[in-house]
């Protein structure tokens, strides 16, 4: 019979890891479904740029997983049961559990409110596709002179301000940060930073807390009202609460613990990677919610589960970073060179070249996705385990 794998999610670290499976397990062997609530793949990255109104190309995951054995499964995730093995969805006929025999969680992240009072009711986020299409159908609707405030100076706050104030110069933009601009770059970069927020004229204000989002305004802590036709929040990421409802081990932030291959402490059917995975990184520091984090991510739980079901050797490939990369508009960027631990050191490239670099990155991403095996040649393993099913239970041995 066949092992039934199941990966909820298809960003970046889903859609690879169910290919990357597909490409190192025979068919007859197992049987992937990818649960996603949308056909086509969202490259995440280029939310700010979907906001500002350019076309994406499209990306349907009929043609990603044509031929590859990978079932996908359009359906919204309603909950996860790790005692019964089970998956409650929702789609278009209904409710419906599916069982796994192995679960891989990708869920991934969205907006993070903070709590902050009216941030939820009055402004924007873009996490997700759904997200920056309503804001791109707000910032389309302001007229010349008006006010839009980003409240968070991390990576997606800078490239979406840089990014609305490239496409609409008739626009007032103010960025709205607790430190300073850009204080986690090294000299040069932050230097280029500024030059590229002058230079498009926009505010900033730094050192500032956001209290209070209200329609038409933004409150700092300090009790200065920020006027804001627009506002737009990028304060960080929180995980889909869905893994915190069950009985996984999870961080207080919801994110599930795992060992070196992604694979849940407390539940070794389940693999989380991404955004859902609180993981280690060099130094025993936890890797930061990102593209850059996720799909190495993706790549250790795929090759761990293929091991497993095929009698191989355990991934040992530790991740690591190695640059930040940040467009600053369409023309201009900032390439962060970063230690292993993603601490910035001297070096930096801007300008242009940068913002080059940064493309063909985003570019990449996505090749990946369609090539989870980047190119190189695969073999389909026999799974080795005997399976014996006693009703909904399975038993595995050597």
């Amino acid at each position: 019979m066949q092992h039934r794998i199941i990966v909820l999610g298809a960003g970046y670290t889903g859609a690879i890891a169910a290919g990357r499976l597909a490409k190192r397990l025979r068919r007859q062997d197992v049987a992937i479904t990818l649960v996603n609530a949308e056909p086509d793949f969202v490259e995440r990255v280029r939310m700010h740029q979907l906001a500002v109104g350019q076309d994406l190309k499209p990306r349907p995951f009929s043609e990603m997983f044509a031929g590859t054995g990978v079932e996908l499964k359009l359906a919204k995730v309603t909950g996860v049961d790790v005692g019964r093995k089970t998956v409650a969805v929702i789609d278009a006929n209904g409710a419906e559990e599916l069982e796994y025999d192995s679960l891989v969680y990708a869920l991934g992240s969205g907006w993070n409110t903070q709590g902050v009072p009216g941030t939820a009711e009055h402004a924007h986020e873009i996490t997700g596709r759904p997200g920056a299409l309503r804001l791109r159908e707000r910032l389309a609707g302001l007229d010349a002179g008006q006010t839009v405030v980003v409240v968070g100076g991390g990576l997606t706050g800078l490239e979406a301000a840089t990014e609305i104030a490239e496409a609409r110069p008739d626009l007032d933009i103010a960025l709205a940060a607790r430190g300073g601009l850009g204080d986690w770059l090294a000299p040069k970069g932050r230097r280029h930073l500024r030059k590229v927020f002058d230079k498009l004229g926009i505010t900033v204000h730094e050192h500032t807390a956001v209290t209070g989002v209200e329609a038409d305004r933004v409150t700092t802590a300090d009790g200065t009202s920020v006027p804001a036709a627009v506002t737009v929040w990028t304060t960080g990421f929180a995980v889909h609460p869905i893994a915190k409802a069950t009985a996984l081990e999870v961080t207080g932030t919801g994110q599930i613990v795992v060992d070196g291959t992604m694979r849940s402490v407390s539940h070794p059917d389940v693999y989380a990677i991404g955004d859902a995975a609180m993981a280690m990184g060099p130094g025993d520091k936890p890797l930061r919610m990102s593209c850059a984090s996720g799909t190495p991510t993706a790549w250790q739980a795929a090759d761990a589960i293929a091991a497993r079901l095929t009698g191989g050797k355990l991934p040992n490939a530790p991740v690591r970073y190695f640059n930040q990369c940040i467009s600053l508009g369409r023309r201009e960027g900032v390439i962060q060179y970063v230690t292993a631990d993603d601490r910035a050191v001297r070096a930096a490239l801007t300008g242009r070249l940068a913002a080059v670099y940064k493309e063909l990155v985003c570019k990449g991403a996505a090749w990946g996705v369609a090539n989870p095996t980047l190119g190189m040649p695969t073999r389909r393993r026999r799974v080795v385990q005997e399976r014996v099913r006693t009703g909904s239970a399975v038993k595995t041995s050597a």
